[in-house]
């Protein structure tokens, strides 16, 4: 499997229990020969927790990608007209994030560069991380998944038991959900 010479769009969002789950993913679509274009919200360059500091994280996510990470909406704008990448992956993406792709608000980084980037019809892949995605945000992942040029890393409940109403995707399948979306089809099976 090659994406070499694919320009990727790497957007993380602030769902920081799977930020080394995205790293490796980033990591491998790199492998891979892809060009990674690094995109942060303000949370998730910005906020410190248990699993890091925003600067080891932006550190990280610079040092897989080879270039510094867009953390401004400004520097976001001109992903689209630019034409910079090729795919936008927004990984993890998070219901907030998530809310706002589907209802068109563009206040952060990572809002701006995807719709910065699907003015010129491209895919756009969504690694979905959050709490609440069978409940109140179901209906933003539903719309999303009606909505052209959207594709979805393929998800599961990850704690059933404890946590019935969260979704997380299968971050090692990121780079097949990829290269399904250049060719403008939906990995399957989504709901694994």
């Amino acid at each position: 499997m090659s994406l070499q010479g694919i320009r990727i769009g790497y957007c993380l969002c602030g769902s920081f229990c799977t930020f080394e789950k995205s790293f490796k993913a980033a990591q491998r679509l790199a492998d891979m020969g892809a060009q990674l274009i690094p995109v942060m919200s303000y949370n998730s360059a910005g906020l410190s927790t248990r699993f890091g500091t925003g600067e080891e994280n932006i550190a990280k996510l610079e040092s897989i990608a080879g270039r510094p990470v867009i953390k401004t909406i400004v520097d976001a704008e001109p992903i689209g007209p630019q034409k910079m990448c090729d795919v936008m992956v927004v990984a993890p993406c998070t219901a907030n994030t998530l809310a706002k792709l589907a209802l068109g608000i563009t206040d952060t980084p990572v809002t701006m560069a995807v719709k910065s980037h699907l003015r010129n019809g491209l895919p756009v892949v969504v690694a979905i991380s959050t709490n609440d995605a069978l409940a109140g945000c179901a209906k933003n992942i539903g719309a999303l998944h009606n909505y052209r040029n959207y594709y979805f890393v393929p998800y599961r409940q990850d704690n059933y038991e404890k946590k019935p109403n969260s979704i997380v995707a299968d971050f090692d399948l990121i780079p097949d959900t990829v290269q399904m979306a250049l060719l403008g089809k939906q990995l399957q099976p989504v709901i694994l």
